[in-house]
């Protein structure tokens, strides 16, 4: 047999998701591992079907094998660490016993309840992906036949309880004293920023003034701890020099941006904060920051719907 008929012996696996048409999806940064723009979105509490279709290489009468499962897999990868991957979840589900394929085969799955552990969701960033997938695997006596169908899983988070004002101060001494007020320390990813700032005494010459959002990605432990800073916007406060007494309104709305729910130690592995930057620059081009962690949560799915997108069977 040629190296090229030994390959094309293998079946073809494709998947469709149990009401594929009416699934919502999200866009995804493509890379080798992973051929899409997109995936179909699960609420963390949603059942994950489908139906599996095994369809026979042309010129093979049978297939031989031990057995055939679809296993749903919750995986953390991080990029300096590409040899391991780490399974925070995993559950299985029998589609066939081992037998003899002689002909295509259709199989329907469906992981629930206990089977659908989706405690974390999924993460895209610059060090760190938390994925979820479904691996379809049919073993044979001497290797397994494996494929991957990612989807993208979402988590609605309850509003908190406590939600108190930010006040923050940056001081200068005897030459500037400015204060913060932000209305809360924690937003919903379609929230507004609100707050005023109060320039108590101004001694320098300020020319501009800057509020920006920063994403803290830190990933790994001891040699290993990565830190990555990503700018996600920033908004111009002000241009010219203020006065003292003089009171500036904020209003920042964070729906255009691509921003995540703030992820606290996942698993031991990675986390994700926000924080306002507050930046001033005087006219000696002298910069003075001062940072506040806030929280992000998610209110609500928020997805990409494509009337015109085709199925996304792989």
């Amino acid at each position: 047999m040629s190296i090229l008929n030994l390959f094309s012996s293998n079946p073809t696996i494709t998947l469709t998701w149990n009401d594929e048409e009416s699934l919502p999806t999200v866009r995804v940064p493509q890379d080798d591992d992973r051929q899409v723009d997109k995936l179909v979105l699960f609420s963390s509490e949603q059942p994950v079907g489908g139906r599996v279709d095994v369809a026979m290489p042309a010129n093979t009468k049978k297939i031989e094998h031990m057995g055939i499962k679809a296993e749903l897999v919750g995986q953390i990868e991080l990029h300096y660490d590409r040899g391991n991957h780490y399974i925070f979840f995993s559950s299985q589900k029998e589609l066939a016993g081992p037998g003899i394929l002689t002909q295509d085969m259709s199989y329907k799955f469906l992981f629930s309840d206990k089977d659908n552990d989706k405690k974390y969701e999924s993460y895209d960033g610059i060090n760190v992906r938390l994925r979820y997938f479904v691996r379809v695997r049919i073993n044979r006596p001497y290797s397994a036949i494996t494929k991957d169908f990612d989807f993208a899983v979402q988590k609605i988070q309850p509003e908190p309880d406590v939600n108190n004002e930010l006040k923050m101060e940056v001081g200068i001494e005897d030459c500037l004293h400015i204060e913060f007020e932000y209305d809360q320390s924690k937003y919903h990813l379609k929230d507004v920023i609100r707050g005023k700032i109060f320039f108590l005494l101004v001694r320098i010459k300020i020319k501009h003034m800057e509020l920006q959002i920063l994403k803290r990605e830190a990933t790994g432990s001891g040699p290993n701890l990565y830190n990555e800073t990503q700018p996600i916007t920033k908004f111009e406060i002000m241009d010219g020099a203020p006065i003292k007494g003089e009171t500036v309104p904020i209003r920042f709305f964070l729906e255009p941006y691509e921003v995540t729910p703030t992820f606290r130690t996942i698993h031991n592995k990675f986390s994700v904060k926000y924080y306002l930057n507050l930046v001033l620059v005087d006219e000696e081009e002298r910069r003075y920051f001062k940072q506040q962690e806030i929280t992000l949560w998610r209110k609500e799915l928020k997805h990409h719907y494509d009337p015109f997108a085709k199925p996304l069977s792989g």
